[in-house]
C-alpha cells in the first residue's frame, strides 16, 4: 500500500515519504494540509496529493483539518507508528531561539517596513521572510558571536535583512555592527534600503550588482561573516555561496548563514555537495527556522544553516555565471494536473497558459473556475498531445465581426475606455450548493448585534494588514463603529459561523449612489476570514453571498479598494473577476518645509 501510495503521486521519497506523512497525521491530528508539509519537508501539493490517495484507500477522513480513520490508525498500529512522543520545545517551537520582549518593538517596526517596501518577484525565486525571522536572523548572529562588531556581508537582501539589523541596533540603543554591506540586482529594493537605514544609526553600503559576475574587486576579503537567501536551485545555492566566500576574509571559522527551501533528498544532495565543494562545514541546522509570507508550495517554511569557513575554503565560482539559475529557469518539461473538482486536465510549466500551479491556482480552473488540482504525469513542453480545449483555445471572434476581420488600429493620441466585462456569475444550484459543503461546518447569516466583538476584532485586523503602524486597530473602537452603522442598517453585513460558535467570517458590502450621475453601485468595504483550515472556501463563500446581495438588489457595479500591500486581498478580487481601474498614490512632504 505505502508503494502503491508513493507511485500514485511519483513520490521520490518512496514509501517512507508515505510513512512521514502518517506519522505526522498520527502525532497532530487534526492537521492542516500546510500543517503536515512543515512536519515532514514535502512540498504541500504533494501533501495534498498523498492525502488524497489516503482518502481514497479509506485511510484518513474526508473531512477536513485531517484525521485518521479507524482503518488508517490501525494501519499505523500495524506498521509500529502508534507511539506518540513529541519532544519538540513548546517556547521556541523546534527554532532554538526566542525573541526577548525588548525586541517586540523591533518586529513592530519591521513588519511597517515590509508593508511599504518592494512587493516580492516571484521569477527570481523571492519569497519574502516574516518580520520575526528577520529579527531571529538577527538574533542567531547574535548567538553566533558574529556580531555584535564587525562587517557583513549581505548576498542579496530581499528580505531586508540589512534594515532588520540597523533597527535592532536602533531599538537596543546602538549599531550592533561596524559595516553592512549589501549586494543585490535590484535598484528599487537598495533604493528603499538607503532611503530607511539612513535614519537607524548603522553604516549600511549598498552595491548594484548582477550576482552571475564575479563580486567587484573592492568587496574582495573584506568581510567578517556573510548571510544569504538564494535561489532555491543547487545552482543557485552554489553560486550566492561563492559569491559569499569571495567576500570574506581569508582563514577558518568565518561565518556564512545560508537559508534555503526544502527539497527532495537527491537535491539537497547536490547542495550537500556544492558546501563541501566550497569548504564549508556545518556548524548548525535548524528545520522550519524561516517562515515566509507566500512560498505556499514549500508550507511557508525553510531551513536555516550556520556554516563556517576552513583553511580549504575557497570559492567554486571565480568567472561569469551563464546557466540556469532560478527555478523558472530549469523547468524544461510540463507537468498535467486534474481539476479535483471537474477532471479537467490543465497544463502548467514552459510554453503553457499557466506557467506555475500558483498562478493557475489564483485564476482557477478554465472549464469550471474552481480546484484544487492534482498533480499529474510530467510531459516535455513540445508533447504534441492536445491539450483540454478550454485550455489554451483562442478567443473567438465576436459573433457581430467575421473572423478574419482586420483589426482597427485606433489613433495615437486617442485613449478609449475599456470595454465592460462581466467577471462573475451567480453560480448554478449545483455550483452553489459544492461551494456550501467545502465550506462546511460553516453557514452565512444576516450580522447582528451580538456579533460586533468578532466583527471589531476582524476589522482590527484588516487595518493592521493595510496601515501597519499607523492602523487604528482598537477592536472595541470598531466594534462601536461598526454599531451605529448597524442602527443605520445591517443589509449587507454578513457573517460566517458553526453551529453554536461566534463568527469566523465577515463580509460587509453597501448600497451607495453617484451623486453625479444618480446611478446605483456596490461598495464591497470589508472580508476577513479566521485562520480555519477552510479559509479560502469561507472567504468565497462570504464574498458569493455578498455579490448575490448585489443582485438581489439590482446592482450592476461593484466597486472595491484594496492596499496595495494586501496581498491576499488583492487575490481574491482577482479570482471573482474585478478588474483594477484606479490607483491611489501618497506622498509624504518633510515637515521642516510646512
Amino acid at each position: 500500500m505505502l508503494t502503491e501510495v508513493a507511485d500514485a503521486v511519483r513520490l521520490q521519497e518512496g514509501p517512507p515519504g508515505v510513512r512521514s506523512v502518517l506519522r505526522a497525521l498520527r502525532r497532530l491530528a487534526p492537521a492542516s494540509t500546510k500543517d503536515l508539509s512543515r512536519a515532514t519537508g514535502l512540498p504541500v501539493p504533494i501533501v495534498a496529493a498523498l492525502g488524497n490517495e489516503l482518502r481514497r484507500r479509506g485511510l484518513v477522513t474526508k473531512e477536513r483539518p485531517s484525521r485518521l480513520t479507524e482503518a488508517g490508525s490501525d494501519l499505523v498500529a500495524e506498521l509500529g507508528m502508534d507511539l506518540t512522543l513529541d519532544a519538540t520545545c513548546d517556547t521556541c517551537d523546534g527554532r532554538e531561539l526566542v525573541i526577548p520582549d525588548v525586541l517586540d518593538e523591533a518586529v513592530r517596526r519591521l513588519r511597517a517596513l515590509m508593508e511599504s517596501g518592494p512587493a516580492a518577484d516571484m521569477a527570481i525565486d523571492q519569497s519574502h521572510c516574516t518580520a520575526e525571522t528577520k529579527v531571529r536572523r538577527v538574533l542567531a548572529l547574535l548567538t553566533a558571536g558574529a556580531l555584535p562588531g564587525g562587517s557583513l556581508l549581505l548576498i542579496g537582501d530581499d528580505d531586508l535583512v540589512s534594515l532588520a539589523v540597523a533597527v535592532v541596533g536602533d531599538v537596543l540603543g546602538g549599531p550592533i555592527v561596524e559595516r553592512v554591506t549589501v549586494v543585490d540586482i535590484s535598484s528599487e529594493i537598495l533604493d528603499y534600503i538607503q532611503k530607511v537605514s539612513a535614519g537607524l544609526g548603522t553604516r549600511v553600503e549598498t552595491v548594484q550588482h548582477d550576482l552571475r559576475l564575479p563580486l567587484p574587486a573592492e568587496l574582495h576579503g573584506q568581510h567578517d561573516v556573510a548571510m544569504t537567501d538564494p535561489p532555491y536551485t543547487p545552482e543557485g545555492a552554489r553560486l550566492f555561496l561563492s559569491r559569499a566566500v569571495e567576500g570574506l576574509r581569508a582563514g577558518p571559522a568565518h561565518s556564512v548563514f545560508f537559508s534555503f527551501g526544502g527539497k527532495s533528498p537527491d537535491e539537497m544532495l547536490e547542495v550537500q555537495r556544492e558546501i563541501m565543494g566550497l569548504g564549508l562545514v556545518t556548524n548548525g541546522y535548524i528545520r522550519n527556522f524561516n517562515e515566509y509570507e507566500g512560498s505556499g508550495i514549500l508550507g511557508g517554511v525553510g531551513f536555516f544553516q550556520h556554516l563556517l569557513t576552513t583553511t580549504s575554503t575557497a570559492p567554486s565560482h571565480k568567472g561569469e555565471f551563464s546557466g540556469p539559475l532560478y527555478t523558472g529557469d530549469k523547468r524544461t518539461r510540463q507537468r498535467e494536473y486534474t481539476c479535483v473538482a471537474c477532471e479537467a486536465r490543465v497544463r502548467v510549466g514552459p510554453g503553457a497558459r499557466w506557467t506555475s500551479v500558483a498562478a493557475l491556482r489564483e485564476d482557477g480552473c478554465p472549464t469550471c473556475g474552481k480546484g484544487p488540482f492534482r498533480p499529474g504525469r510530467l510531459v516535455p513542453a513540445e508533447d504534441p498531445t492536445p491539450p483540454t480545449p478550454t485550455e489554451q483555445s483562442p478567443t473567438p471572434a465576436p459573433a457581430s465581426a467575421p473572423a478574419s476581420a482586420p483589426a482597427q488600429k485606433a489613433p495615437a493620441a486617442a485613449v478609449s475606455p475599456a470595454p465592460r466585462t462581466h467577471g462573475w456569475h451567480r453560480p448554478a444550484d449545483a455550483e452553489r450548493a459544492a461551494l456550501a459543503e467545502r465550506a462546511r461546518p460553516y453557514v452565512t447569516r444576516q450580522a447582528d448585534e451580538r456579533d460586533l466583538p468578532a466583527i471589531g476584532r476582524f476589522e482590527a485586523e484588516i487595518a493592521r494588514v493595510s496601515f501597519g503602524e499607523d492602523a487604528i486597530d482598537d477592536p472595541e473602537r470598531w466594534a462601536a463603529r461598526l454599531g451605529r452603522a448597524m442602527e443605520k442598517s445591517k443589509e449587507g453585513m454578513i457573517v460566517a459561523h458553526g453551529p453554536g460558535e461566534e463568527p469566523v467570517g465577515w463580509c460587509w458590502v453597501s448600497i451607495n449612489q453617484n451623486a453625479m450621475t444618480g446611478d446605483r453601485y456596490a461598495n464591497f468595504r470589508s472580508l476577513a476570514v479566521s485562520p480555519v483550515d477552510n479559509r479560502s472556501d469561507v472567504a468565497e463563500l462570504l464574498l458569493t453571498a455578498g455579490l448575490e446581495f448585489c443582485l438581489a438588489n439590482g446592482i450592476t457595479e461593484v466597486v472595491g479598494r484594496v492596499h496595495v500591500g494586501n496581498v491576499p486581498m488583492r487575490t481574491v478580487y482577482r479570482k471573482f473577476g474585478f478588474d483594477p481601474t484606479s490607483l491611489s498614490m501618497k506622498l509624504f512632504l518633510p515637515e521642516e518645509e510646512r
